[in-house]
């Protein structure tokens, strides 16, 4: 029994070794003569292959195109199209001409925005040099007289700006602006140059109003302006209930009587503090006021100028006025 067993297990063994060996591909074989799972070696790629008969993966080194230039070969994305000479390009400038578009010159003079001077110009309501002009794209020079609406303009770019002036600074006329001129304190501004409205000696401190706006110089300038200037004025002694009367029912500077809006004491301070209003821009008047009652000004600073405050306006510093503002400083 044992033998036939073995026997058994033998002719077992034996066929099945028989058909692995006829069909079957061997996943572990090591015999050379056998096929191994992945195929005959001759026709495999091999990704990490040194055998320089097998080809790479990657493919053959003779047609491999390098990503980086080596000697003798062009480098990656080169151009082989056909270079010509280079020239330098020569930049087209335009011309420098002192001649700008009628809208154009209208909308800095400030009067109006372009797109409304258009129309102004179609409706035959602007001239040049005296000629009634109606064309859009319509050229002056800055030399041109024109005339809008009745009202001869600037070609300047019309800048309104107000200042918080400190001490030691007056308003001087003259052709270098010095460390000492109130115009110094205006750098950057305007390119344009820009006027003050009303005169401060170097003691006066407060606001003050610079423009190059000719019309509203003349406006405010005048002693018919009707904006209103207040003043904190500090005096060397208090100022007498009688005398604060006098004040206010006016009194005659230089045989002429000067009157005032309001006058009265500071809240919650002495005597001596005093708050004016009055219409006059020069501030003189003011210091000739109290002088006449026998006081001496020891400090004066002006804090409203018809609507506009020192609000966020430190001393010594400047700032632009909003289209707004101007137009309430016109029409006042």
């Amino acid at each position: 029994m044992n033998n036939g067993k073995s026997s058994s297990g033998n002719n077992k063994s034996n066929r099945s070794g028989s058909k692995g060996a006829a069909g079957k591909k061997s996943f572990s074989s090591r015999d050379g003569a056998k096929k191994s799972y992945s195929g005959n070696d001759s026709n495999k790629k091999s990704f990490g292959s040194k055998d320089g008969a097998k080809k790479a993966y990657s493919g053959s080194d003779n047609n491999k195109k390098p990503f980086e230039s080596k000697e003798g070969k062009k480098p990656f994305g080169a151009n082989t199209a056909k270079k010509y000479d280079s020239k330098p390009r020569v930049k087209n400038t335009p011309k420098e001409t002192d001649e700008i578009r009628l809208n154009k010159y209208i909308g800095n003079s400030g009067v109006c925005s372009r797109r409304e001077a258009d129309i102004y110009i179609v409706s035959g309501n602007v001239t040049v040099n005296g000629v009634v002009v109606t064309e859009l794209g319509y050229r002056v020079k800055k030399t041109d007289v024109v005339n809008f609406d009745g009202t001869v303009l600037t070609p300047e770019k019309l800048t309104y700006v107000l200042l918080n002036k400190p001490k030691g600074f007056a308003t001087i006329n003259e052709p270098i602006v010095s460390s000492e001129n109130v115009l110094s304190l205006l750098k950057g501004a305007s390119k344009y140059p820009l006027a003050p409205i009303g005169r401060m000696d170097k003691t006066t401190i407060g606001l003050m109003l610079f423009t190059n706006d000719t019309n509203l110089l003349q406006k405010l300038n005048s002693t018919d302006s009707r904006s209103s200037k207040l003043y904190h004025v500090s005096l060397d002694k208090n100022l007498k209930y009688e005398d604060l009367e006098k004040v206010q029912k006016g009194v005659y500077i230089d045989e002429r009587r000067v009157f005032v809006e309001e006058v009265s004491y500071v809240d919650d301070q002495p005597k001596t503090e005093i708050g004016i209003k009055l219409k006059a821009s020069n501030v003189k008047l003011v210091r000739a006021i109290f002088e006449s009652l026998g006081y001496n000004v020891i400090k004066l600073d002006r804090v409203m100028y018809g609507q506009l405050t020192k609000w966020n306006l430190p001393r010594g510093k400047w700032r632009f006025l909003t289209d707004e503002e101007v137009r309430n400083l016109k029409n006042s």
